[in-house]
């Protein structure tokens, strides 16, 4: 009844959304502040008869918000719904193990083996230095490969891989094979690697609406790259599913870009709690790792991570445990308001 390749899927394992109670969530990195006020205002002026009508296949108008945004061209813009779909579309277009594995870091986002598994991709998975670091030196010195990816900031972890590095790698590599920059968390402390796209014909940087700009709900990812990589993205779109993004989500999305201040304050209060909450977790004897996402990884010595989600979630609070060896003794924290912090920071004193 099954095929094969079914039959031998380990799919991803998305953060919990109980509903068995209110919790203070910390789990899945959602933004805590709403989006643009201008968003509703749109909404309750938004006239329903143009739903019988299919959305912009080619998302023109949203495609230029943002190239404008970026100081790029919209045929260096592709778009879709959230980023893993982005994600999905590129493994799909620039991966093949005939030219050899790809690579990514050993500790990284747990949809990237998926998607290798579901498009018949062989990996490797290079270790990270041991400082938890992506090392650049040990991709490059993986052997033959078909093209790298990993998040800048990486995830779980946060931390950051400087820009300069990235370019390192560049420059060092197959100019053949495709180098992609996950940038779901770049706005949170990052300089973009948008900028190298005209220098490196090779690099796809994939960017999100979810985190920095709180538009989780409505599913909007992009691309940006060189004008044959973006091609290659909409030939597999359009193989798939010609209308991936309703109406109103781009059209939300549009407006999100033409509030710039208003995201920029979001950022800047999400990063100072964050340098918060880091600080009064050292200070009763956490270990936290630099983070420059909207997010912290965290452990207490002779506390395991399993036992610490679990005795947070009893407490009405969500974080995130992931049980791979290696990391399994740390928790991700998303970053909350001040009000969940405070609670948070207390309830983890009294516990650990």
């Amino acid at each position: 009844m099954f095929s094969s390749r079914l039959k031998n899927l380990v799919p991803y394992v998305p953060g919990e959304q109980p509903q068995d109670r209110k919790y203070i969530k910390l789990n899945t990195n959602e933004n805590p502040y709403p989006p643009t006020p201008r968003i509703g205002q749109f909404l309750n002026r938004f006239d329903a008869e143009r739903l019988r009508l299919y959305p912009d296949p080619l998302f023109l108008s949203l495609r230029e918000k943002i190239a404008g945004r970026y100081g790029i061209t919209k045929d260096q813009v592709f778009v879709g719904n959230g980023s893993d779909e982005v994600l999905a579309f590129s493994f799909y277009a620039f991966f093949d193990s005939e030219k050899g594995n790809l690579l990514f870091p050993e500790f990284t986002y747990s949809f990237y083996p998926v998607y290798c598994d579901l498009f018949d991709i062989s990996y490797t998975k290079v270790p990270l230095a041991h400082d938890f670091n992506i090392d650049i030196a040990k991709i490059m010195d993986a052997g033959k490969s078909c093209g790298a990816i990993f998040p800048n900031p990486n995830a779980p972890t946060g931390m950051l891989l400087p820009l300069e590095h990235i370019k390192s790698l560049l420059a060092g590599y197959d100019e053949n094979n495709v180098v992609l920059v996950d940038e779901a968390y770049i706005d949170f402390g990052g300089e973009s690697a948008v900028s190298l796209i005209d220098q490196y014909k090779n690099l796809i940087v994939v960017r999100t609406l979810s985190k920095s700009m709180s538009l989780a709900g409505i599913r909007i990812g992009f691309a940006m790259g060189n004008p044959g990589l973006i091609q290659a993205l909409f030939a597999v779109k359009d193989s798939f599913n010609s209308y991936p993004a309703n109406v109103l989500s781009q059209e939300i999305a549009q407006i999100a870009f033409s509030d710039a201040d208003y995201y920029n304050a979001v950022v800047e209060k999400i990063i100072n709690t964050r340098t918060v909450l880091s600080k009064e977790l050292k200070q009763i004897g956490w270990d936290v790792l630099p983070s420059s996402a909207n997010f912290v990884f965290a452990r207490k010595t002779g506390f395991k991570g399993k036992e610490i989600y679990l005795k947070l979630k009893e407490r009405g609070i969500l974080v995130r445990h992931f049980s791979t060896p290696g990391i399994d003794e740390f928790v991700r924290i998303t970053i909350g308001t001040d009000q969940d912090t405070t609670v948070l920071v207390k309830e983890m004193q009294s516990c650990f």
